[in-house]
């Protein structure tokens, strides 16, 4: 189901649908400011297990999730002050930033490690999403693993909406995929270069 949302002001009621979609277990296809995300409420043990199934995604390889603000991401990881300075700066934005998880986080989603991977992206429909939600959503690549990353919501619903409850139109992106920076060291460190700038770090 291909449901468009005003990318500047995403219609409320609109928003509500996906949120309640979301509340029963759904997985949605859903615009990021770099790339289309796939997600569910991180807390739904069966959506987070459809996701791993839907993307053919090894269970060992750990998926992100998308907060709403800082002080969401502070219930969810644990923040030193340089890290938090960090995220201050380049929050809302194209980066997934890795922290020590909290005991808030699902056991699922650090199956071998106890960190997580968490973005604030500067995307309003994606934010609206999250807080109307009130939870995080997951953050993964609208494509399976290991094949190309689909940008057109369109092409997505095609390909992939079989497999999703909605597919959230907020336009086609053109997007590399975020920077990824580990910040649970004294020093943060570049995991993965892309839409971010990194040249600060």
């Amino acid at each position: 189901m291909l449901t468009e949302i005003n990318p500047d002001n995403p219609q409320e009621r609109l928003i509500s649908r996906v949120v309640e979609l979301l509340k029963d277990g759904g997985v949605i296809a859903y615009p990021t400011d770099t790339i289309y995300g796939i997600g569910c409420d991180i807390y739904n043990k069966k959506a987070l297990e459809r996701i791993y199934m839907l993307k053919g995604r090894d269970r060992n390889k750990p998926m992100s999730f998308v907060c709403s603000d800082l002080g969401h991401i502070t219930e969810f990881a644990k923040v030193p002050n340089y890290a938090y300075r960090i995220m201050k700066r380049f929050l809302p934005g194209p980066y997934t930033f890795v922290l020590e998880a909290s005991s808030q986080v699902p056991k699922m989603l650090m199956p071998k490690r106890k960190t997580v991977g968490i973005r604030i992206p500067d995307n309003n429909i994606a934010l609206s999403i999250v807080r109307m939600l009130g939870n995080p959503i997951i953050s993964t690549s609208a494509n399976i693993s290991g094949e190309k990353v689909i940008s057109d919501p369109y092409e997505i619903d095609m390909y992939l909406g079989k497999l999703l409850d909605m597919t959230v139109d907020g336009g086609i992106l053109s997007g590399d995929a975020s920077t990824v920076i580990d910040l649970t060291g004294n020093a943060p460190v570049v995991l993965r270069e892309g839409a971010g700038d990194f040249s600060w770090v």
